[in-house]
C-alpha cells in the first residue's frame, strides 16, 4: 500500500492526524490507518481498543463541527482504520483552522479557499452573492433572450425569474457576469508562431458580458481555423479543429471557472492544437473519472449555468466533456485534459494539418493511436515503398509531427 490523497498512514497516535480529519471532512471522504509505517508496512499498535477511544475523544474535542466518522480494528495486523466522511456543514476546523489534502500532504487552506468553504457550508454559490455593482445594463443578454426564447423586454420579473435579481431588487454576481460591462476578468487569446516565444497575435476580452466574450472568441477561432474547400462546384466550409468542440470548451470554461480568481481564461492557439485553460480545479467531490464521464453535473455557478442552458450554449447535466470527445469520434486524434488543483486545461488537436502531403497523412493515420512502429511496419501498412516511406518519415520528423526513437534496427517512429 501507499499513501494517496484519500489515504494516510500513521505509525502511532499523534495530534497531526486531526488536520487530515479536517481535510477529509471539508473536501472528500478519506481514511487514516494507525499502526502502519510510511512505506505501507503494518507495525501494529500496542492497544488498538485504547487507540480508538483516544481518537474518538480527540475528534469530539478538537474538530468543530464534529464530522461523521467510523473506527474499525483489524485484528490480524492490530491496526485501526479511521474513516472520515465529507460533511455538509463546512468548514470543519481543527484548532480553529481548515485544511485540505494536496496529493499525500495535508495543508492549511488559503483565505480564498476558506471563503469558498463557508459558502459551500451555507449552500450558496459565488454567482448567487449580491454583486458589488448594481448599475447594470443587459443589451447582449436581451438580444439573445429575444432571438432564442422570444423573451422581451427584460424587466424586473424576468430578472427575478432567471435568479439574476433578488426579490428585494438586488443584482447577483451572475447578473454582473452577464451585464454589458463589469469588473470581472475574461478571456486572453494568444496565437503562437513556431514556438511559445513567438506570438503572432493577441486578443483580450474582459470587463464585458460573458456572452460577448464567447462570441468574440468564436470569431477569433473562425479567423485562424476556418477555411473553405472547393468540391466540384461547391464551396464547403470546414475547420481545422471541430468548431463545436471548441465552442463547448469555451462555454464550459466560462460556466465552471472560479470567478473569484482574478485571472483570465487562457486560450493558446497553435498550428497543431488549441489549449483552453480555466482558473480553478475540479469542484469538491468531483473526481477526474466523473469529470471525464460527464461531470460536474452540479455547476460551480448554477445561476450562470441555467442561463447558458436556456440559451442553448450548454447542456444542463454536464455533458460538455463527452460532447467534446464525440466531436473527435471519427478523427485520428483525440482531445486531452490536464486537471490541476488550480486550473483545468482542455487540449483540442488540429484534425486537418496544414502543409501535410497525402503520403504524410497516410503515415500519421497508422500512427494515430500513439503506437511505435518500425519503418517496415509503416511501409507495409501504408503500401509506400521503402525509399518513399523513409523520405516521408524524415519530412514528418523535421516538421515535428513524428519522433524517431532508438538507433539502427531498433528504430521506431511515434506520432507526437
Amino acid at each position: 500500500m501507499r499513501e494517496t490523497a484519500t489515504l494516510e498512514f500513521k505509525q502511532q497516535l499523534s495530534k497531526s492526524y486531526l488536520k487530515t480529519v479536517s481535510a477529509y471532512a471539508n473536501y472528500g471522504t478519506g481514511k487514516i490507518i494507525f499502526g502502519i509505517a510510511d512505506d505501507g508496512t503494518p507495525v501494529g499498535l500496542a492497544d488498538p481498543q485504547d487507540t480508538c477511544l483516544r481518537i474518538e475523544h480527540a475528534i469530539n474535542d478538537s474538530i468543530d463541527p464534529v464530522p461523521r466518522f467510523e473506527l474499525a480494528i483489524e485484528g490480524d495486523t492490530r491496526t485501526v482504520t479511521l474513516t472520515v466522511h465529507e460533511g455538509p456543514d463546512k468548514p470543519y476546523l481543527s484548532s480553529g483552522r481548515a485544511y485540505r489534502r494536496t496529493d499525500t500532504s495535508t495543508v492549511e487552506v488559503s483565505r480564498l479557499e476558506y471563503g469558498r468553504l463557508v459558502l459551500t457550508g451555507e449552500h450558496v454559490s459565488f454567482d448567487a452573492l449580491v454583486a458589488k455593482e448594481q448599475d447594470l445594463a443587459f443589451g447582449d443578454l436581451e438580444k439573445e433572450l429575444a432571438s432564442k426564447l422570444g423573451l422581451k423586454p427584460l424587466d424586473q420579473n424576468s430578472l427575478i425569474s432567471l435568479e439574476l435579481m433578488t426579490p428585494s431588487g438586488e443584482y447577483c454576481n451572475a447578473a454582473a457576469l452577464l451585464a454589458d460591462s463589469n469588473h470581472f476578468p475574461g478571456i486572453d487569446i494568444a496565437r503562437f508562431g513556431e514556438s511559445i516565444n513567438i506570438i503572432n497575435a493577441r486578443h483580450t476580452f474582459e470587463h464585458m458580458s460573458v456572452l460577448e466574450q464567447m462570441q468574440r472568441t468564436l470569431e477569433v477561432f473562425d479567423t485562424y481555423y476556418a477555411y473553405e474547400e472547393i468540391v466540384g462546384f461547391e464551396r464547403i466550409a470546414k475547420t481545422l479543429v471541430p468548431r463545436e468542440a471548441f465552442r463547448e470548451a469555451i462555454a464550459n470554461a466560462l460556466v465552471h471557472r472560479c470567478w473569484d480568481v482574478r485571472a483570465n481564461i487562457k486560450v493558446g492557439m497553435f498550428a497543431d492544437r488549441i489549449e483552453i485553460t480555466s482558473p480553478g480545479g475540479l469542484p469538491a467531490g468531483i473526481t477526474e473519472e466523473l469529470y471525464l464521464a460527464g461531470g460536474p453535473s452540479v455547476a460551480r455557478n448554477p445561476i450562470l449555468a441555467n442561463v447558458f442552458f436556456r440559451l442553448g450554449h450548454i447542456e444542463r447535466f454536464g455533458t460538455g466533456i463527452p460532447r467534446i470527445l464525440d466531436e473527435y469520434a471519427h478523427e485520428t486524434v483525440s482531445p486531452s485534459f490536464a486537471l490541476r488543483d488550480s486550473s483545468i486545461t482542455v487540449m483540442l488537436p488540429v484534425t486537418v494539418l496544414e502543409n501535410v502531403t497525402l503520403d504524410e497523412e497516410a503515415i500519421l493515420a497508422v500512427l494515430a493511436k500513439g503506437s511505435a512502429l518500425t519503418r517496415s511496419q509503416i511501409s507495409e501498412k501504408t503500401q509506400l515503398s521503402k525509399s518513399k516511406a523513409i523520405r516521408t518519415l524524415n519530412a514528418l520528423v523535421e516538421k515535428g509531427l513524428v519522433t524517431k526513437v532508438g538507433e539502427g534496427r531498433s528504430v521506431r517512429y511515434e506520432r507526437n
